[in-house]
C-alpha cells in the first residue's frame, strides 16, 4: 500500500512543477515576441539604411536641420570622395576653378559662376566655399587651385 505522506509530496511536487512550466511557458512567449519584434526591426533598419543610401546617391551629401532650416552637409575631401557628392553649387565652383588659366582669383570664379563681382558681400561667401572642406587649395596670394 501506498503512504499517504509520499502521495502528498508527489503531488505537491507536481503542482510545483506545472507552476514552473506555467511560468516558463510565459517566458518563452515573451522571448519569442521579443525576437519577432528585433526581426522586424532589423528589416526596417535595413530598408531605411538602404533608402538613406539611395537618397543620398541622388542628392550628394545629406541634408540635416540646423537652428530649423535644411542644411546640406559638405563632405570633407578625402581619398575615395568624388566630386559627385557635393551639393551642385560647390560642383560649380570647382568646375569654375578646374576651367580657370591657371589659378583663380575670387573675382574671376565669381564671374564665371554669374555672380555680382561689384558687390564685396556677394564673394565673401564664395570665398568661404572655395577654402571649404580641402576641395580647393588657397594659395598665399590669395589664388585658389583644385586640389588633385
Amino acid at each position: 500500500m501506498t503512504d499517504p505522506e509520499v502521495l502528498e509530496r508527489i503531488t505537491a511536487r507536481r503542482a510545483e512543477l506545472d507552476g514552473l512550466e506555467e511560468q516558463l511557458a510565459k517566458q518563452l512567449a515573451e522571448v519569442r515576441a521579443e525576437r519577432a519584434e528585433l526581426a522586424v526591426a532589423e528589416r526596417v533598419l535595413q530598408r531605411m539604411t538602404e533608402q538613406i543610401a539611395d537618397e543620398r546617391a541622388e542628392t550628394g551629401s545629406p541634408i540635416v536641420q540646423v537652428a530649423g532650416r535644411a542644411v546640406r552637409l559638405v563632405p570633407d575631401r578625402a581619398p575615395g570622395v568624388e566630386d559627385g557628392v557635393l551639393p551642385a553649387e560647390y560642383q560649380r565652383i570647382l568646375a569654375a576653378v578646374r576651367q580657370a588659366a591657371g589659378p583663380g582669383a575670387t573675382r574671376q570664379i565669381g564671374e564665371v559662376l554669374g555672380l555680382d563681382t561689384g558687390v564685396r558681400g556677394k564673394l565673401e561667401p564664395l570665398r568661404g566655399k572655395l577654402a571649404d572642406r580641402g576641395w580647393l587649395h588657397k594659395r598665399p596670394d590669395g589664388k585658389f587651385t583644385a586640389r588633385s
